[in-house]
């Protein structure tokens, strides 16, 4: 805390009244002779008041406070050192903030045997700061002044608070309920995963088979229809070749009409035979294809899950984001409860200042107006005192001025002397230099 301010030294009495005043004082009798011819215990008393009232009212920082079980099992007999170690702490804590208002070399020796110097500059530091504070609040009026109804900002705050917990709680019991539901969900997504990789599993399979089967029909068509192409280039060949040979013997002719015929024969045997296989493959076709038209459906229902999948996804990120929500509605209502407790200290601050300042308001005002009646009776006795006094002064006067005239027609003589003594002194200066002009 740094400090723009002095401490002259003041007087045992003023600082025994500022310390009645601000309710420091260790005794309700204490007086300036006290400070005058101090006690050990008078300063770390009243540094304690000091500590306990103005530096931290809150208590924050006992003096008496416990000590760790590291320092406990350091001391052999704890309870002996109680009050040392109360006196160490109170010189650190008050060395620190006499330092932090620039008034250093506070030791040890000053807070327990303090000479009547030393006591009086402590003291007086101490209470020239309670002054400068008093003048930094009295300057801070004007915008306490501008903020009336801060009594009931705080309640709507509060009010505002225990809106935001209630919601909070709400928020937190409604997450408990959907936690079995969430839980279920997060099953049934594992299980539908899984379902989903066998689905996946099958459905490249049935593709794999149905690709295979579709090369092995092409195959067999390609082949037939090549082997039928083949066949018919034969006949044609065949039949060119009979033509050729009709005319040469009927007998010939006849045979080769035979082994056409049983080619023919033949030639319709694998046709239907072909057809046969044709038809065997058609109805393996279409097995395939209502295995294909089930597998479209389950990859809808895969589709389906995938859905329902991304929208539980979606269902964990919101419940991820509600719960990132109320974890950011707690910090901004711990903030919130920190700020009113700030408030709080500062409102109770503010109203223990406002009463000090009436205290000695209304005590500054009862010493003015003692003051202002012996100062004038006091007047009014030393106007009669001075009443033969001011007759003495006028006859006086009126004598100093009688003889001011009698000195002045005498000082208008000496002047009408003087210049006919020069006039005369003149003459006979001029004469002599006459004499000696003739001679």
């Amino acid at each position: 805390m740094a400090s723009n301010f002095s401490f002259p030294p003041l007087t045992p009495e003023q600082i025994a009244e500022a310390l009645h005043t601000y309710g420091l004082a260790p005794t309700a009798n204490l007086r300036a002779e006290d400070i005058a011819n101090p006690q050990p215990d008078l300063l770390p008393a009243v540094i304690s008041n000091f500590l306990a009232t103005v530096v931290d009212p809150t208590g924050a920082d006992d003096l008496d406070g416990q000590l760790g079980f590291d320092a406990l099992a350091s001391l052999d007999n704890p309870e002996h050192y109680r009050e040392g170690i109360r006196v160490l702490r109170l010189h650190k804590r008050a060395s620190a903030f006499l330092e932090s208002i620039q008034f250093p070399g506070f030791t040890l020796r000053d807070l327990l045997r303090p000479d009547p110097r030393r006591l009086v500059q402590v003291l007086s530091a101490l209470i020239n700061f309670l002054y400068y504070r008093d003048d930094k609040l009295a300057l801070l009026q004007p915008i306490i002044h501008e903020f009336p109804n801060l009594d009931e900002r705080c309640m709507e705050l509060k009010a505002k608070l225990a809106e935001h917990q209630k919601a909070i709680a709400d928020q937190e019991l409604a997450a408990q309920m959907e936690v079995p539901m969430v839980q279920q969900l997060e099953a049934e997504v594992n299980s539908l995963k899984q379902k989903l990789v066998e689905y996946n599993k099958k459905q490249l399979a049935l593709r794999a088979n149905a690709t295979a089967i579709n090369d092995k029909k092409e195959e067999t068509h390609r082949k037939v229809i090549a082997k039928n192409d083949f066949e018919l280039v034969k006949l044609a060949q065949e039949n060119s070749k009979l033509l050729s040979k009709i005319v040469e013997s009927p007998e010939k002719l006849q045979r080769a009409l035979e082994e056409k015929k049983t080619a023919r024969a033949e030639l319709k045997n694998a046709e239907k035979i072909a057809t046969q296989s044709v038809q065997e493959k058609t109805a393996t076709l279409e097995i395939y294809s209502k295995g294909y038209e089930k597998l479209s459906k389950h990859s809808t229902k895969i589709q389906a899950l995938q859905e329902q999948v991304t929208a539980t996804k979606a269902l964990e990120k919101e419940v991820k984001a509600r719960k990132t929500k109320i974890s950011d509605e707690s910090v901004e209502i711990m903030a919130l409860d920190t700020k009113i407790i700030e408030w709080d200290g500062k409102v109770h601050e503010m109203e223990e200042h406002v009463k000090a300042k009436e205290k000695k308001k209304d005590q500054i005002v009862a010493d003015e107006n003692q003051k202002l009646a012996a100062l004038s009776s006091e007047v009014e006795w030393k106007l009669k005192c001075l009443e033969p006094r001011e007759r003495k002064v006028e006859e006086t006067i009126a004598k100093f001025t009688c003889y001011k005239d009698n000195f002045k027609s005498f000082l208008e003589q000496v002047d009408e002397v003087s210049k006919e003594t020069l006039e005369s002194l003149d003459r006979q200066a001029v004469e002599p230099l006459d004499t000696s002009a003739t001679l």
